[in-house]
C-alpha cells in the first residue's frame, strides 16, 4: 500500500482540486447538453419537415439552416473557442471559467446534435406520417404525437452520443482556462510533471463517459417500446 501512497502523493495533496475539477467538468457538461438540446432537437425537426418532399417544405430556410449547422460543424472546436471569447466577455465579462465555457460547448454540440435528430426522424416510416395525416392531424400534431414519439429512442441516443463528445470538448476548452479536468490533466498532470494527477483525472473522465453512456442507454431502452 505505501507505494500506491507515494505514486498517488500529488493526488491525495491536491484532493479537493481533484473534487472541485470533476464538479466543473460535469457542470459544463451537463448544462451545454440541456442548452444544446434545447436548441438542436427543433433545428433537427425543422431541417426534416422543411425539406423537399417533406411535410411543409421551404427550401430557402431549408438551405439557410442546413448552411448554419454546416458552418458550426466545419469549425474545430479549439477554433470556435476562440472566436466565441469575445462574446463571454461581453455576456459575462470574463473568458476564463467553466460558464464562460458554456457559450463555445453550447455552438460546438448544437449542431452536431441537430444532424442526429434529423437522420432520426428522417427513419421514421412515412406510413405512419400518412396515416396521421389521413385522420386529420395537424402538422403540429404530427410532430409531437408522431415523429418525436417514435424516434425518441433514437434522439435520446443522440444525446447521448453528444454527451460524449462533450465530456471531450470541455477537457479542450480546460486547456485554455476553462477549468475542469482537463485543465488540471494539462497544467499539473502534463506541465508540472505529475504523472499520478494525468492518470487519475484520466480515469475520471473515462468514468463521466460510462456514466453518460449508462444513463443514455437505460433512458434509450426505457422509451422503446418497439
Amino acid at each position: 500500500m505505501e507505494w500506491i501512497t507515494g505514486y498517488f502523493q500529488n493526488v491525495m495533496t491536491n484532493w479537493d482540486g481533484v473534487l472541485l475539477a470533476t464538479g466543473e467538468t460535469l457542470y459544463m457538461v451537463i448544462v451545454s447538453l440541456f442548452f444544446a438540446s434545447l436548441l438542436g432537437i427543433p433545428l433537427g425537426v425543422l431541417l426534416v419537415i422543411t425539406s423537399p418532399g417533406y411535410m411543409v417544405p421551404i427550401k430557402w430556410l431549408n438551405s439557410i439552416l442546413g448552411t448554419v449547422v454546416n458552418i458550426f460543424r466545419s469549425v474545430p472546436y479549439i477554433v470556435l473557442i476562440l472566436w466565441v471569447i469575445p462574446i463571454s466577455r461581453m455576456l459575462i465579462g470574463t473568458s476564463i471559467g467553466p460558464t464562460a465555457a458554456l457559450f463555445s460547448l453550447i455552438l460546438g454540440s448544437a449542431p452536431f446534435l441537430a444532424r442526429l435528430v434529423e437522420t432520426s426522424i428522417r427513419e421514421v416510416d412515412k406510413g405512419v406520417i400518412e396515416a396521421a395525416q389521413s385522420m386529420g392531424a395537424n402538422n403540429w400534431q404530427i410532430i409531437r404525437k408522431v415523429l418525436i414519439p417514435e424516434a425518441l429512442p433514437a434522439i435520446i441516443s443522440s444525446i447521448t452520443v453528444t454527451s460524449v463528445g462533450l465530456v471531450g470538448y470541455s477537457a479542450f476548452a480546460g486547456i485554455i482556462g476553462a477549468g475542469g479536468l482537463g485543465s488540471m490533466a494539462y497544467n499539473l498532470g502534463y506541465n508540472s510533471f505529475q504523472g499520478d494527477i494525468l492518470l487519475v483525472t484520466t480515469i475520471l473522465l473515462v468514468l463521466i463517459v460510462q456514466l453518460f453512456q449508462s444513463i443514455g442507454d437505460w433512458l434509450s431502452r426505457l422509451v422503446d417500446k418497439r
